[in-house]
């Protein structure tokens, strides 16, 4: 299975998102499963990486080209894709992946949280999504989630759209039990593989 994980790319973070993010690359590695992620050397998602590479995982690394500087690109993937734009790094995450792990993060990687959650409540996929809460990260956000539903301005369906979980062995459980239906939709966007 290829799953593809959104998270922090800041390095100012408690031990123990590093030490989650780490366990869970390793988890996908030893489970024969791919990693696919945004690239980054650093934060969470580099955490993620290091653990899967080292255990020899296969690693999808995503970015746009303008991050290809020194320092910024995690250098053990086992294929590289480049895009022009974030949009287009964003489809192509979607595109490579089979689940969605959210991890930890700041604004990007709630955006990226929010726009797979609003497209599979479109009907546009019907991958696999989980949260990892690490430390209780998502406690506020899943509050605010249900008072939305609560209040009528989003539907309680749509908090069952993902899994909440609070290990990373619980997380793969999770994704890799819900599997996802045929259906969705494919982008028609080139990308350049180095």
């Amino acid at each position: 299975m290829k799953i593809c994980v959104f998270g922090a790319s800041g390095s100012e973070l408690d031990q123990k998102y590093f030490d989650d993010a780490h366990a869970f690359g390793a988890l996908l590695a030893a489970g024969g499963h791919t990693l696919v992620f945004g690239g980054g050397s650093g934060g969470l998602m580099g955490a993620c990486a290091r653990g899967a590479a080292e255990l020899g995982g296969a690693i999808v690394g995503i970015a746009p080209r303008f991050f290809d500087e020194p320092g910024i690109l995690f250098g053990g993937c086992t294929r590289f894709v480049f895009t022009e734009t974030m949009r287009e790094r964003k489809a192509a995450m979607e595109d490579e992946s089979d689940a969605f792990l959210v991890m930890p993060g700041g604004i990007g990687t709630l955006e990226e949280f929010f726009e797979m959650l609003t497209l599979k409540q479109l009907g546009r996929h019907t991958k696999p999504m989980a949260i990892l809460n690490m430390l209780g990260y998502y406690d506020e956000l899943l509050r605010m989630l249900e008072k939305a539903a609560d209040s009528g301005f989003m539907s309680r369906q749509c908090l069952r759209l993902f899994h909440l979980c609070t290990s990373p062995a619980q997380a793969l459980e999770q994704l890799l039990h819900d599997r996802p239906i045929s259906g969705g939709s494919r982008r028609l966007i080139q990308y350049t593989e180095n």
